[in-house]
């Protein structure tokens, strides 16, 4: 925790730096001082988005940046917008700052920390981005700029990968400078994603303030627009965003094309991003086929694309069963899912129902427009892949929406009850298995650990094995199904397995140039044998 601390200061003095350079150009959001490190993140992650094609992310990248924040928060005196709270606010920004902290300090419990966000944050930093690697591992396709932006501090800045705990102690400066309260509302729900680099935290952080900004009649658009495809290309089911900026441009503030124009650019940066990594514009998505060699092999493709499906009904019923499912018996079986998950669905679509409602009844124009975008959003995802992850983040605009005048003391009130209550959760989650036993994140829970006051709880395993097949020598996890502690390249073992039952490995383009990439090629009897031999002692193993 303490080191997790002099990180924060540290990390948030650099990209209040940058950020007060960047709003030279950009333009600023309301917030001074948070203002600048917001604006600072979004350049720095496009920054290192586009370094990351030719290099990797690592210390010898992180040095200079840090370096140069620190020169400009000094040089810049950004350091006196601080002392501008006053000595209440300033108390009560330390201490939401230290309950920011300790629940940040647990140890990662999200399962896509092991199988996703740590080894993308490996192949960042040991080689930045690699042309193809989905073929390696479908899952590292995604690549989000987000863990890009936080393989950027993770050399000595951020080892802990604790980024997102820095960006709520961003987000509560927000808070306190714009005075919208409602916002201290979110914080203790935050809490459970700040123990990872989650791509889940900075969108719903990000789209929350820029909806404050609208609805404040912030009219730079060019800024607006280019942090709402900033949002979008970290994780792209926030597509909701930059439509209601461009809706907003549109039919508020009089549109003026150059104002797209950085976002439009960012945007084609996200489509680059993909094509490189995963052979096409958007993950997951098979569509827009340019014909690249290093695109996935189809059969990986709609094996990745069933499981979608069943995680949809969370993994419930097989996918022969749901696709025998009748229209009615899809939303119905859907709605009455076994746990948690029924009622976050059913809370879902009475959501919408109300908030559509409310802005027919309301009919000022701004409402109606988020409104409208978040309902296109919600048919999106309803229509693909209707897993409650995807949607989460429409529950925050709509509550941020109807009580958008809550008062401070209120705020305060609810921010004290619920922090307490998630700080028990984190500290003592037998709680939470025993009366929620359907939130499968809390069997992952450690509980505290009086060493996390030091310095964050983190997991090491390090036990791997090391295998060939044709030129790929790779490593997988031993007896865990996650690769986060183990060397690149490394392969779980589920997509072994999917590519040996669709006839296929992945293969180096140049055994002697990892950077160049990955493609899939057709096993070889020979080398069908060696990758069944792999499976045959990962099996063993696992026994």
């Amino acid at each position: 925790m303490i080191l997790l601390l002099l990180s924060s200061v540290l990390i948030l003095s650099v990209l209040a730096g940058w950020g007060k350079v960047m709003e030279s150009f950009l333009g600023t959001l309301s917030g001074e001082v948070a203002g600048s490190i917001l604006t600072g993140t979004m350049g720095l992650g496009m920054v290192w988005t586009v370094l990351s094609f030719f290099i990797p992310i690592n210390i010898y990248v992180e040095i200079p940046f840090v370096i140069t924040g620190i020169f400009f928060f000094f040089q810049k005196k950004i350091y006196e917008e601080i002392n501008r709270f006053s000595k209440k606010d300033t108390l009560l920004i330390g201490g939401i700052s230290l309950v920011i902290l300790y629940c940040s300090s647990f140890h990662p419990y999200v399962l896509d920390h092991f199988g996703y966000y740590v080894p993308s944050i490996k192949w960042i930093t040991e080689y930045g981005l690699v042309k193809g690697i989905s073929n390696l591992d479908l899952t590292l396709g995604q690549m989000s700029v987000w863990h890009i932006f936080q393989a950027g501090f993770s050399g000595f800045s951020d080892p802990f990968l604790r980024i997102n705990a820095v960006l709520l102690i961003a987000y509560t400066l927000y808070i306190f400078k714009s005075k919208t309260w409602i916002q201290l509302c979110f914080i203790p729900i935050l809490l459970l994603f700040s123990q990872s680099p989650s791509p889940d935290l900075p969108v719903i952080v990000l789209s929350l303030i820029l909806l404050n900004e609208i609805l404040q009649e912030n009219r730079n658009i060019n800024l607006l627009f280019a942090f709402a495809v900033f949002v979008f290309s970290i994780k792209p089911t926030m597509i909701w965003l930059p439509l209601l900026v461009f809706l907003y441009s549109v039919f508020i503030v009089k549109p003026d094309y150059k104002n797209w124009v950085l976002g439009i650019g960012i945007l084609i940066l996200f489509f680059i991003k993909n094509i490189w990594t995963f052979g096409y514009p958007v993950f997951p998505v098979a569509a827009g086929d340019f014909g690249f060699s290093w695109k996935p092999n189809p059969e990986v493709l709609k094996i990745s694309s069933q499981y979608a499906v069943q995680k949809t009904y969370d993994m419930q019923y097989t996918y022969e069963e749901i696709q025998n499912f009748s229209s009615v018996e899809a939303v119905k079986n859907w709605f009455t899912l076994q746990g948690v998950k029924s009622k976050i669905n059913i809370f879902f679509i009475i959501s919408l129902i109300l908030f559509s409602i409310f802005a027919f009844i309301k009919k000022k124009k701004i409402i109606s427009l988020i409104c409208i975008s978040i309902l296109i959003k919600s048919a999106f995802i309803l229509a693909f892949s209707a897993q409650y992850r995807f949607f989460i983040d429409v529950f925050f605009v709509i509550i941020f929406v109807l009580f958008i005048h809550l008062n401070k003391r209120n705020a305060l009130i609810f921010f004290s009850l619920v922090s307490i209550l998630v700080i028990g959760i984190l500290s003592f989650p037998n709680f939470i298995r025993e009366y929620i036993p359907s939130f499968r994140p809390g069997n992952f829970m450690a509980g505290i650990k009086k060493e996390q006051l030091y310095e964050p709880s983190t997991y090491h395993y390090n036990k791997f094995e090391t295998f060939r097949t044709g030129n790929l020598k790779f490593n997988v996890s031993k007896d865990y199904p996650f690769n986060f502690d183990t060397p690149v390249p490394a392969i779980s073992a589920s997509y072994i397995i999917d590519d040996v039952n669709a006839g296929i490995f992945p293969q180096y383009v140049d055994p002697k140039n990892i950077k160049k990439g990955f493609i899939w090629k057709k096993l070889s009897p020979k080398e069908k044998k060696e990758a069944e031999n792999v499976i045959n002692n990962i099996k063993n193993t696992d026994k």
